[in-house]
C-alpha cells in the first residue's frame, strides 16, 4: 500500500501512518528490480521520501513470535504462507506484534488473519 500511498483518499487512512523494516526493505530493492530508468527513478524518489517520512517498525522477537501465530491461521486455511507471500506474512506479523492494524489494497490476502489482527483494505 505504501507504493500507493499518495493515490489514496486521505480519509481512508488512520492519523498516524507506520511502515515496518520490511517494507522499507521491498522499497530499498525496488529501484534495482527495473532497468528503465525513468521507473528506476521514480522508485529511488518513492525510497527517498519514505526514509524522511517514517521511522520504521522493527521485525523484532516479538514479532517473530506473531509471525509464528500467522503461519499457522494461514497454513490452517490451505493458502500458501512461503514463497512469495512470505515478505507479505511477516509485514503483516509486524503490524500485529505492535498491536497495529494492517492496512492494505490486497485483502484476501490476508482474509485468514481476521482473529490476529485488524485487516483493512483501501
Amino acid at each position: 500500500m505504501i507504493i500507493d500511498l499518495d493515490l489514496l483518499d486521505p480519509a481512508q487512512l488512520p492519523a498516524e501512518v507506520g511502515v515496518s523494516t520490511l517494507t522499507m526493505a521491498e522499497l530499498a530493492a525496488g529501484p534495482h528490480a527495473t532497468n528503465d530508468p525513468d521507473e528506476r527513478a521514480r522508485r529511488q524518489d518513492r525510497l527517498q521520501r519514505a526514509e524522511a517520512a517514517f521511522d520504521p517498525l522493527p521485525f523484532d522477537a516479538e514479532a517473530a513470535r506473531a509471525y509464528g501465530r500467522v503461519y499457522a491461521a494461514v497454513a490452517a486455511k490451505g493458502r500458501k504462507a512461503r514463497g512469495a507471500r512470505a515478505v507479505d506474512l511477516l509485514i503483516a506479523a509486524t503490524a500485529c506484534a505492535a498491536g497495529l492494524p494492517l492496512y492494505t489494497r490486497n485483502g484476501a490476502d490476508f482474509e485468514a488473519l481476521g482473529d490476529l489482527l485488524d485487516v483493512v483494505v483501501v
